[in-house]
């Protein structure tokens, strides 16, 4: 897409799918799931869905916590017995030793030798994207690391965007949101950001609420946007 916007002062990134491979957690849901592999796009959802519910009701759960229950919901509704036990063991090693995409570390450098102050905003914990970064060799890309457990408020709700700006001292228009998820990219846009959807395979926009600033089918093509 065209530059429709003037070029941001920060970049804010989500973690999970936009720079992390979650296609790695396959074998060990779908493992718990009695080999249906086929349900861990069901299992994240079902996560995201109720990561919000905790947000509207007032009554916070850690993202981890949340990601067992979504886990224990999905196998009971396809008739599959499993522990919290086995819940737990699913997804927290490989949640948190998740791979980057392919395109992300060139990507991430690229911007930062172009002068971008680079930040990511999560839903996961302080500890969890610490370690996911860690493990991911993303570390030294990011210039701080922001997790809505601080505040516990999810994305997309426009709270957290706010308590984001707020953390990094810029006014909305100034930050630019990256995230494979339609949902986050309508939350940072309705909460005034520039926003940028990496349409990862399997992704989609959110039809109803307002375009993005760019469309982009990875990070390197974002690069060549942000120049």
């Amino acid at each position: 897409m065209t530059q429709a916007a003037p070029k941001p002062k920060v970049l804010i990134f989500d973690v999970n799918e936009t720079l992390l491979d979650l296609d790695s957690m396959r074998s060990s849901i779908g493992q718990a799931l009695g080999g249906k592999s086929e349900l861990t796009t069901l299992w994240f959802s079902t996560m995201l869905h109720h990561s919000l519910v905790t947000t509207v009701t007032g009554d916070y759960h850690d993202f981890g916590k949340i990601g067992v229950a979504a886990l224990m919901m999905v196998a009971q509704n396809n008739g599959i017995q499993i522990t919290p036990e086995q819940a737990v063991t699913a997804i927290k090693t490989p949640l948190l030793s998740l791979p980057a995409h392919p395109d992300v570390k060139a990507g991430l450098s690229s911007l930062k030798s172009l002068g971008y102050k680079i930040v990511s905003l999560t839903n996961s914990s302080n500890q969890g994207v610490k370690t996911q970064f860690a493990n991911a060799g993303l570390t030294e890309y990011f210039d701080k690391r922001m997790s809505i457990e601080d505040i516990k408020i999810y994305k997309p709700d426009l709270r957290a965007y706010a308590w984001a700006l707020k953390q990094l001292g810029v006014k909305p228009e100034e930050a630019l949101m990256v995230a494979a998820h339609g949902w986050d990219v309508a939350g940072a846009k309705a909460a005034g950001l520039q926003t940028a959807f990496v349409a990862r395979p399997g992704k989609a926009l959110y039809p109803l609420a307002a375009e993005p600033d760019y469309i982009v089918k990875d990070l390197a093509e974002l690069v060549s946007i942000l120049k």
